[in-house]
């Protein structure tokens, strides 16, 4: 890859807006495109945002702040993925949707692309067999909040190569990133430890072990951990929790993995955490 690669992110939800804020600060020019518009202008209020609170804490100079969003390119287009050298995908969790704006892309860029996925569970080895090129399809799965978070999970496809792997880690690392490689299975190593314990505290509520407050606390204070189990998922919303485990619970096909009860029914009843204003705690 050349020294600063011009990248496109789609999907300006709340990880593209930050994987497309990440690239920008790091000087890289960026597509960021999603099919709504609406979207696109919350994502650049939501990126002004998050620039503007690193430049009053100091990490970065208010100038930083303006050339950043200088280089962020919002549009409905796909076509404008066309000259990227990398593309990254972060739309939503599901196979099929995927699998089609990577086929898309797969037409529109150059062979030398590099294409990943931010997926959070889905399998990287057959989103590269639905392109034609699997060398160079790996998963960039980025947490969130992307511009504080430290680690991307770099997964390798089946027919990923060593060369995209080793640019992808590069990339990562010039980002202020710490690249973790893992290997392809459902929910990668992330999400394989995490959601069993997140859905083991959904049950422990919804067996009457304890209320919301009371397991996140045990976890807080007991564990060390910065958020509770059941906050945590609000925070990454229920719908996403849900759609994880079921990945995994079809692609390993072990009975640990199956979503609580509880979880689906507050799925269905729209109550997806902090984005729909209720889960386990209201907002």
């Amino acid at each position: 890859m050349s020294d600063k690669p011009k990248v496109a992110v789609l999907g300006a939800g709340t990880m593209g807006n930050g994987i497309a804020q990440v690239f920008a600060q790091h000087g890289h020019p960026v597509v960021l495109r999603d099919l709504d518009g609406n979207i696109l202008d919350h994502a650049r209020r939501q990126i002004e945002r998050s620039l503007a609170r690193l430049a009053e804490k100091g990490r970065i100079r208010p100038s930083e702040k303006e050339a950043s969003l200088a280089r962020i390119a919002a549009t409905t287009d796909i076509g404008a993925a066309a000259g990227c050298a990398l593309v990254i995908e972060a739309v939503v969790e599901s196979l099929p949707v995927k699998t089609a704006v990577l086929q898309e892309v797969d037409r529109l860029t150059g062979p030398e692309a590099i294409l990943a996925s931010n997926t959070s569970s889905i399998s990287i080895t057959k989103l590269g067999a639905a392109t034609g090129r699997p060398d160079r399809v790996i998963g960039m799965h980025f947490m969130n909040p992307v511009p504080i978070m430290a680690l991307v999970e770099v997964i390798r496809g089946q027919a990923t190569s060593d060369e995209t792997t080793r640019s992808v880690m590069d990339l990562a690392r010039s980002l202020g990133k710490t690249p973790v490689e893992v290997n392809d299975f459902p929910g990668f190593v992330s999400n394989r430890v995490l959601m069993p314990m997140i859905n083991e505290a959904i049950f422990a509520v919804y067996e009457g072990v304890a209320k919301p407050e009371a397991v996140d606390e045990v976890m807080k204070l007991g564990m060390n951990h910065p958020m509770g189990p059941l906050t945590l998922a609000d925070f990454i919303g229920l719908d996403v929790c849900l759609a994880i485990l079921q990945v995994m619970h079809e692609g390993l096909g072990d009975p640990k993995y199956r979503p609580c009860p509880l979880l689906k029914r507050m799925v269905d009843a729209g109550w997806l955490g902090r984005k729909s204003g209720r889960g386990f705690y209201t907002y």
